[in-house]
């Protein structure tokens, strides 16, 4: 028996058009008032994975626009990552700095993990100075923020007298609320369900 598709009234077409031509209305008189121009701040938050990789996807459509782009990785660097790797064969547009030497669980040593930051932090400043550049990442900034390895207002008063076209990406769980209220662009990435918590281990490709 053929399924029974019902076809919408010339009524029900009528009122849906008339909902987009409003829902258009609205629109169009946003994009009208949004006039101004500027770089953004933009944080990736939360517990949920993707953090890193939507500053990644930034990276890739800021390159189809022939922007320059920068990234400073805080935490990682202790081993070889996927990132690394791609942003090597990009170099010239990408400038990549794997600067951290693995979780703090890891080194088991907080002077060398502040050493770390603060080299990490400095390359970044030197990316923001450098008008070469259009983007940058920083990548789990929020890490070193969170455990006071890197101290907090030196990097709020770096950021808001960052260059006003350069956006700035960071990344990393639990955000300072001072940098949450800065920020331009604010995502909390939310943790619904994750293989590791399944004893799935660390997938080539997906999270490295």
């Amino acid at each position: 028996m053929a399924e029974d598709i019902t076809q919408p009234s010339e009524g029900d077409e009528a009122q849906h058009r008339a909902q987009m031509a409003r829902k258009k209305a609205l629109q169009d008189a946003r994009i009208a008032q949004a006039t101004q121009e500027k770089g953004l701040i933009i944080v990736h938050t939360g517990p949920g994975k993707g953090k890193t990789t939507a500053a990644l996807g930034m990276v890739f459509r800021a390159l189809g626009h022939g922007m320059r782009i920068g990234i400073v990785q805080f935490t990682k660097g202790a081993w070889e990552s996927g990132e690394a790797a791609f942003a090597r064969e990009l170099a010239g547009r990408v400038d990549f700095f794997a600067l951290g030497e693995g979780f703090t669980w890891e080194t088991q040593d907080r002077e060398r993990d502040r050493a770390a930051a603060e080299r990490a932090w400095a390359k970044a400043c030197a990316l923001m100075e450098d008008p070469h550049y259009d983007l940058v990442v920083l990548d789990e900034l929020n890490i070193v923020l969170r455990d006071d390895t890197l101290p907090l207002e030196p990097v709020m008063e770096k950021l808001r007298q960052k260059r006003p076209a350069l956006h700035v990406v960071i990344t990393g769980r639990s955000a300072r609320p001072e940098l949450v209220e800065l920020a331009d662009l604010v995502t909390e990435m939310k943790l619904v369900k994750h293989p590791f918590r399944s004893g799935i281990k660390a997938q080539r490709g997906i999270e490295f």
